[in-house]
């Protein structure tokens, strides 16, 4: 979700985070904001659908689910690292210089 919400800002939007929906919003976007495509949105929201239905409703999470859900966060921050060097490479942190 962090990712979701990094493409966000380094294009210079906001959500509100004390409304309903700016999880499913911020993740809806990220082929405008980070150029991710869709099909992986598609993944992504059904991950985040069963993570709301866990935390709210009790329903379980499969052992597939989770591993699947490990696997799409790391194809995201590895694609959120790369979308920043390429086009928002200022947004990186520096090496403190001694």
């Amino acid at each position: 979700m962090q990712c979701a919400m990094i493409g966000l800002w380094a294009n210079g939007y906001r959500t509100s985070t004390s409304q309903p929906g700016h999880h499913q919003t911020a993740l809806q976007v990220l082929p405008k904001t980070l150029g991710l495509e869709r099909d992986v949105v598609i993944v992504l929201d059904a991950l985040r659908k069963q993570r709301n239905l866990n935390d709210y409703e009790g329903d379980p999470i499969s052992d597939s689910a989770v591993t699947e859900c490990c696997k799409q966060a790391a194809f995201l921050l590895d694609h959120t690292q790369t979308w920043l060097r390429r086009n928002r490479p200022e947004l990186l942190a520096s090496k403190a210089q001694p």
